[in-house]
């Protein structure tokens, strides 16, 4: 008879060459760099509570066929401390003979230790079997948005991706963007570009900042959501030092932003290269001042040369973003489980501080490179 249970040492071979087979793309066994990252991620990693624990599915000829990754986030809301389940790396094994192997490691999971369980990275199938479980989307954290900072260099980086060739454009494409954007005035607010002069307020700074400056810029800058992580309780240095190894990506810059006085306004994380799209893990700020850190950001980003930047939607910054013309586009969902109506109303009414560090998009599954 076929059963879950908890993810082992014995089945980190077969469930890491399931997750590059089925998640990755890959073919035959995974490398060895996939195989210790899995073993450090899902059976190494701190456990807040010492309870929760990623699952396998095994059949009745005691193969193992399925497996649904969990690891811990400690929230807190309104003084209440709560467990979270963040959900990650859902899997089954093609052609297994259960039919319902999927549906039981997620069931499982969902009677797990935890107070919440939520997801990042669920696709249509997985969306289906989380809503049946009374799970319910959260599309203001589903979105991405897209900022584009020099167009020409926009289009040559996404037609680099498909035509290498492209990319001997690139500095023709270059030429025409600082063209355009010198023509645009200090501040101007264009869909497709934004100035050379620049975004930012005169009276802000940007400085970047090592891993202890940004840990310690956390908890400041997201008192104010009702429903937020216990940073403190957090392994913040392990975390920052696994985002930081995506080479694919770039090399992850940490910044804070403050007045000329040196008041704390914001803060964020992202990974610029020259004539890219980048990548955006984390944006803060006090409340009131999302744009001014947003344009800062925005600043800093085309200081180094990038293209575009791209990141996850947070309800917060959201408002900010759609007056300075930033697209929104789909992506993977954020799903929510929890059986307090409390929480459930928090996290749909966007009071909840989810995505990025809070989440899944710091790990090295997303975006990191295994040779």
């Amino acid at each position: 008879m076929s059963a879950i249970r908890t993810f082992e040492e014995r089945d980190l071979q077969i469930v890491t060459d399931m997750m590059y087979r089925i998640l990755r793309g890959g073919r035959g066994s995974a490398p060895a760099s996939l195989h210790g990252y899995m073993r450090s991620f899902y059976l190494e990693a701190p456990d807040y509570e010492g309870e929760l624990r990623s699952l396998v599915h095994v059949n009745d000829a005691g193969n193992v066929t399925g497996f649904i990754g969990a690891h811990a986030l400690p929230m807190i809301h309104q003084g209440r401390h709560l467990l979270a389940a963040v959900s990650s790396s859902f899997m089954v094994e093609e052609g297994s003979r259960d039919p319902m192997a999927g549906a039981r490691l997620m069931r499982a999971f969902h009677n797990g230790p935890h107070d919440l369980a939520f997801t990042e990275t669920a696709n249509q199938t997985s969306t289906h079997m989380w809503n049946r479980l009374h799970a319910v989307a959260l599309p203001q954290y589903s979105l991405d948005w897209l900022q584009v900072i020099r167009p020409s260099s926009f289009v040559t980086s996404l037609a680099r991706k498909r035509i290498g060739i492209a990319g001997l454009v690139s500095p023709i494409a270059a030429a025409v963007d600082t063209f355009y954007r010198k023509r645009l005035h200090a501040g101007e607010i264009r869909w497709a570009a934004t100035p050379l002069a620049g975004m930012s307020p005169p009276t802000l700074r940007v400085n970047e900042i090592g891993q202890d400056g940004f840990i310690a810029l956390l908890d400041p800058l997201t008192a104010h959501f009702p429903l937020r992580p216990r940073w403190q309780e957090m392994p913040l240095r392990h975390m920052l030092g696994d985002a930081a190894q995506k080479p694919d990506q770039g090399e992850l810059k940490l910044a804070s932003v403050t007045t000329a006085s040196g008041a704390l306004v914001g803060g964020f994380a992202y990974y610029p290269q020259k004539g890219s799209i980048a990548r955006v893990m984390q944006v803060v700020a006090r409340p009131g001042q999302e744009g001014a850190v947003i344009d800062c950001l925005t600043d800093h980003a085309a200081s180094c040369g990038v293209a575009a930047l791209r990141g996850r939607s947070q309800p917060a910054l959201m408002t900010a973003m759609l007056t300075r013309r930033i697209a929104f586009l789909p992506a993977t969902n954020t799903i929510v489980h929890s059986r307090d109506p409390v929480l459930l109303e928090a996290m749909l009414g966007g009071q909840a501080f989810l995505n990025g560090l809070a989440g899944e998009e710091w790990s090295r599954l997303i975006g990191g490179r295994f040779d």
